[in-house]
């Protein structure tokens, strides 16, 4: 009798070990996580052969991208953040948003008078603040800078006299009036500027069949004026390097430069150096690294700034990176995230024919209501958003356009959603007044392709990514 209720006791553990063997077995796929830095990593490295004075030219960049600005420099009178490594952080200059967010401690830095936005944390990304309506209904769209300089002593100047008044963001966040956005990596920027036009309207064009059997269409956003095919911003709204550098110190920062000449504020009381604040040869001496305006600077930069190397084992093992890799491909990922594009010649013969591992077309797609942020720019309308560039990934910390995830599979999941109303997920995504109607997501037949794999070709797939 003992026997046999020890053999019971032994099947019924059998069957329980069994059991949570099979369980486990099934996990669900989970984010590999933020790959840990290794000593074969890219980031931050200028571009391979590279001459010896473009070398030179880069460094000389560098050293601007990580200057940090104070009132006398040019700072605001509104502005995000005092420099462009601020914001391009991680994981090294050059990159996104860091773990830790500075405009939380920047908005009261040096005495200013400033209110954190509740949608601003220490732990969270940083982020800027587009108004999609103005107070009287119509289509705003603009970046809205967070914070003034009013009451800040810095070391070289103050700004005591400023009357500029911080916007209240919470009050406009409250009404959903707020769309947010998070900095895009660079790494890599030079190589997608020389991709040529003919080469991204081709590729869009191409496996047509495959990609309306998935609902995938898309466009190119094109610069207004010539008809270039602009590539570079979450809505590839800015058509070259020169142009975002110019454009982001002057929204971002607040300093006037050759092409942006207008303050973010004319309050007189808060003019504390002559417009623009940046230009060509105003430093002295002159020389090669400070004979070019810091935009310049900048776009030379971004310009010879290395793309990102995957890693061929990490995390998961070769194997498992080289399934999902087939996985990403099978599902229909690949049709949006193109692999691999083509530069063609160019001034910069280190840029010049290289094969572009972006993960990319550089297309505007439907993402349907609820990644949708009611923002409209060049041809961009409110729904619609660049393909992400993927190489990268393996070391950014937050997702998607607003930085609403640091999960993977939850920024993969996002990226299906029902045609509807206005209204979508996140309180910073709908303004009530605006009756805005989108329809379903491009992607959402991909999504249900990925949710219809295995827990183990999920797993694959995401070593993938996070191998990126």
């Amino acid at each position: 009798m003992k026997s046999q209720v020890s053999m019971a006791a032994s099947a019924v553990a059998f069957t329980l070990l069994s059991w949570a063997a099979a369980s486990s077995a099934q996990a669900a796929a989970a984010d590999p996580g933020v790959r840990a830095a290794s000593s074969t990593d890219t980031f931050g490295n200028p571009v391979a052969g590279l001459t010896a004075d473009q070398t030179t030219l880069f460094f000389a960049g560098q050293a601007s991208f990580k200057e940090l600005e104070q009132v006398t420099d040019g700072l605001g009178p509104r502005f995000n953040l005092d420099s462009c490594v601020g914001c391009h952080a991680f994981p090294t200059h050059g990159g996104s948003s860091p773990a830790v967010n500075p405009q939380v401690a920047l908005a009261t830095a040096f005495g200013a008078n400033n209110v954190v936005p509740t949608f601003l944390s220490t732990n969270g990304p940083i982020r800027e603040a587009r108004f999609k309506f103005t107070a009287n209904g119509t289509r705003d769209g603009g970046v809205h800078s967070l914070f003034v300089v009013s009451g800040r002593v810095d070391a070289s100047g103050s700004a005591a006299g400023c009357t500029a008044v911080q916007e209240n963001f919470n009050a406009q966040f409250a009404k959903g009036n707020v769309s947010l956005r998070i900095p895009t990596p660079t790494y890599g920027a030079g190589l997608i500027e020389q991709i040529p036009d003919t080469t991204l309207t081709a590729n869009l064009a191409a496996n047509a069949a495959q990609k309306q059997a998935l609902g995938i269409s898309g466009h190119l956003n094109t610069n207004a004026n010539d008809g270039r095919i602009s590539r570079f911003g979450w809505k590839a709204q800015n058509v070259s390097l020169y142009l975002f550098s110019g454009e982001a110190y002057n929204v971002e920062e607040g300093i006037t430069n050759e092409l942006f000449q207008t303050e973010r504020d004319l309050n007189p009381t808060c003019q504390f150096k002559t417009v623009p604040n940046d230009s060509t040869g105003q430093v002295s001496p002159i020389a090669l690294g400070n004979l070019n305006s810091d935009i310049t600077n900048f776009a030379l930069y971004m310009r010879m700034l290395a793309a990102p190397a995957p890693s061929t084992t990490t995390p998961g093992g070769a194997t498992s990176i080289a399934n999902g890799q087939k996985t990403f491909s099978s599902i229909g990922c690949a049709m949006c995230h193109t692999p691999a594009l083509m530069t063609d010649n160019t001034s910069i013969a280190a840029l010049a024919k290289q094969t572009v591992a972006l993960y990319s077309d550089l297309a505007l797609h439907k993402m349907g209501p609820g990644l949708a942020d009611n923002i409209l720019q060049g041809s961009a309308t409110g729904d619609e958003f660049r393909t992400a560039p993927l190489w990268g990934l393996g070391e950014r910390i937050f997702f998607l356009h607003d930085g609403r995830t640091s999960d993977l599979v939850q920024a993969i999941q996002d990226h299906a959603s029902g045609g509807s109303g206005g209204n979508s997920r996140g309180n910073e995504e709908f303004n009530s007044s605006s009756n805005t109607q989108f329809g379903p997501s491009e992607a959402n037949r991909v999504i249900a392709n990925y949710n219809a794999l295995t827990s183990s070709q999920q797993q694959d797939l995401l070593n993938f990514l996070r191998s990126l």
